[in-house]
């Protein structure tokens, strides 16, 4: 029982990197309250005393009570509804959005790094081509282009985020391309689709886990910015970036509107790091007990 103990214990096993996340506190927060999150953002409907778009005027700009704990917005909506339904949507699309880019990097870096040549220079320049814009700006420009929505919204922050997975993946290959394992599968005259799928890019895909954490974080943020900027999800669905830019204009007279659908944007942008950080410190081989 000792030794299967051991042997699953090994650094890069799933045991030994939840062993290392569950010593950190920060990730704990963090995986805890994203976990919560989405509960609650699924359970909504059930356990919201008010509906999400339930429209009461004599309570427009209710402040904070024992009645609306969170306050109501401009036409008297509850905002912890309208929060805890909207998570699905930001957690979705960061999600969804993370997803798509990392699937179509993985696939475009493994290519160019695998084969070379005229392959490489062709994938690396068109990828340079996306890189000269900032990731924001070509997401609003993929979202003008494409249309205002949620699945649009996962397009846009999906496309503008492949260059960075794909020049992961293509550093990777590069360090195992030459690797015995991959000359004994060529000797044995293995497909080249199966050594990229079943030798090349299991082996090089470990350190994309770190960058997909980090990407969750960084695409929930970019949904809220293209919500605010009007190209995302539209009201009156409560995505919180959409939430932030109706209420931007009662910032002073009823800060709550902001301060809360920002608060959450925050945190929860705040675990996906943490989380990420805490999977980086658990793959890393100098920070090995």
């Amino acid at each position: 029982m000792k030794v299967n103990d051991k042997k699953s214990m090994k650094p890069g096993s799933f045991p030994y990197i939840w062993s290392r996340i569950r010593r950190n506190p920060g990730a704990m927060f963090g995986l805890i309250f994203v976990i919560s999150l989405f509960i609650l953002s699924v359970i909504s409907p059930y356990i919201c005393k008010y509906d999400y778009a339930e429209i009461v005027m004599k309570d427009r700009f209710a402040l904070p009570s024992s009645e609306h704990l969170l306050g109501c917005d401009e036409v008297g909506r509850d905002i912890l509804s309208r929060i805890l339904y909207g998570a699905k949507y930001t957690l979705s699309i960061g999600i969804l959005s993370t997803i798509f880019s990392c699937v179509i990097g993985v696939i475009l870096g493994a290519v160019a790094g695998y084969f070379g040549g005229k392959v490489d220079t062709l994938i690396m320049r068109i990828l340079d081509i996306f890189q000269a814009f900032p990731n924001i700006l070509l997401a609003i420009a993929i979202s003008a282009v494409l249309g205002k929505g949620f699945d649009k919204v996962i397009y846009a922050i999906g496309i503008s985020s492949v260059p960075n997975y794909a020049r992961m993946m293509r550093a990777n290959i590069l360090t195992v391309r030459n690797s015995e394992f991959i000359e004994a599968a060529s000797s044995i005259n293995c497909s080249t689709f199966r050594i990229i799928t079943h030798h090349v890019i299991p082996n090089a895909i470990s350190p994309l886990i770190v960058q997909v954490a980090m990407g969750i974080a960084s695409a929930a943020l970019a949904a809220s910015s293209l919500s605010f900027l009007g190209f995302g999800v539209q009201a009156p669905t409560p995505e919180w970036g959409a939430m932030l830019a109706s209420a931007r204009g009662y910032v002073r007279d009823y800060p709550h509107m902001v301060i809360i659908p920002g608060l959450f944007i925050m945190v929860t942008v705040l675990s996906f790091n943490l989380v990420g950080d805490a999977i980086r410190d658990a793959l890393d081989p100098k920070l090995r007990d």
